[in-house]
């Protein structure tokens, strides 16, 4: 019979909130070490190499890097398993459930960019960052949201994740086009072969998934080569795996494999990047560090810009008659939502270390400032919002288009 520690793990685990609580554990210790005497052990850690090597090709890289282009690959699989099932039979399927959150997510990433770009303009290595406010960390949205339990009506939530995913299409896109180092060739059309075989498995009926990670795996290594960001090939290899197989209808490989991966990336890939990625040095720092531009841009992207954005781009499809207020959704609480939205924990991180080169780059600012910042703003705001709002009675679905 398991014991008393045993069973409260199991809870824990179960809770909604879990994911997030961990990640704000691991970035919470990436902060204790990296301004303790422990920091020199925290950074050695993070520099520790690592090397692959198969004949002449090798990957060698520090832990750090192995991180955020190796584990981050799984990731985003995990994301394009996610947006497959939606758009094959999830809300995104169905157009009137795609309008609201599609219109909310270009403005969540349009307008923290031109927040961001407005403070930094006339700095051409700062104008890097400008992508870092434009991202929302579903994780700790949804654990905000489950720290209010069963109040939060179930359209807020499905407002929330779908419009994360399309905030995730659109990194995805914006790692694709604007975050890559010199291309080369030779590796670039290796993994073109890949996807081609890939395409070849796939017209052929081939089910086993071990045969797709087989191919995955040497498409993440060219990717890795060629100077496209690697964790892109979780994506596309996402995108191959069978939704269903044919000998048995009602079996689906991608379902399987999206709730085996879900706890792996959950409780273990993220808390690990946050814990690597979060250790600001303040011990050393001035005002520079909190007042430079690209902190402040992205600090007041996340918070201002996304809510903004969100509620102002969902607030004008209403009143030109596009779509519909959702069910059980006041105002109010999408202005909540709307705010929290501005957690850019993980995806804001990831971006980051691409724009500034987190471990070769010797500057006077950090951007993971302005990204904790941020962060914390949004979701102590949103909660109270959200908090003051369930206690009111949501208003009808529709009756605000008319209302203004």
């Amino acid at each position: 019979m398991p014991g008393p520690d045993t069973g409260f793990i199991r809870r824990f685990f179960q809770l909604e909130s879990a994911g997030g609580i961990l990640l704000i554990l691991a970035a919470a210790l990436a902060l204790l070490m990296a301004n303790s005497p422990l920091e020199h052990i925290y950074a050695l850690l993070l520099q520790t190499p690592m090397e692959i090597s198969v004949g002449d090709f090798s990957i060698d890289k520090p832990l750090l890097l192995w991180i955020n282009d190796g584990l981050m690959a799984v990731f985003f699989f995990l994301i394009g398993l996610e947006l497959k099932r939606e758009l094959i039979e999830g809300e995104l399927s169905q157009r009137s459930q795609v309008i609201l959150p599609g219109l909310g997510a270009i403005g969540g990433m349009i307008v923290p960019a031109l927040i961001y770009v407005a403070f930094n303009w006339d700095d051409p290595e700062a104008l890097k960052g400008w992508a870092i406010p434009a991202a929302t960390d579903i994780a700790f949205a949804l654990g905000v949201l489950s720290l209010l339990g069963s109040r939060v009506p179930r359209s807020a939530k499905v407002f929330l994740t779908s419009l994360a995913i399309f905030d995730d299409i659109g990194a995805i896109l914006i790692i694709a086009f604007f975050y890559t180092d010199n291309i080369s060739m030779f590796a670039l059309s290796m993994a073109t072969g890949c996807v081609l075989v890939l395409s070849i498995m796939k017209v052929a009926g081939v089910e086993h998934r071990r045969a797709y990670f087989a191919v995955g795996m040497v498409m993440w290594a060219s990717l890795l080569k060629s100077g496209v960001h690697a964790t892109l090939a979780g994506v596309v290899l996402a995108f191959f795996i069978p939704m269903y197989t044919r000998r048995d209808p009602e079996f689906s490989p991608l379902k399987k494999l999206e709730r085996d991966l879900h706890p792996t990336v959950t409780y273990l890939i993220l808390p690990l990047f946050a814990f690597a990625n979060a250790g600001v040095d303040f011990a050393s720092a001035d005002e520079r560090y909190f007042l430079h531009d690209v902190p402040l841009g992205i600090a007041l992207g996340l918070f201002v810009g996304n809510q903004v954005g969100i509620f102002s781009l969902c607030w004008l499809g209403v009143r030109l008659g596009l779509v519909k207020l959702p069910k059980g959704m006041s105002w109010l609480v999408m202005y909540g939502v709307a705010v929290i939205c501005g957690i850019g924990f993980t995806m804001s991180l990831f971006i980051g270390s691409l724009a500034f080169e987190e471990t070769g780059v010797d500057r006077f600012f950090d951007e993971r400032v302005g990204i904790l910042i941020g962060s914390i703003l949004s979701g102590v705001v949103g909660y109270g919002v959200l908090r003051f709002a369930l206690r009111q009675p949501a208003g009808p679905p529709s009756g605000a288009a008319d209302s203004g």
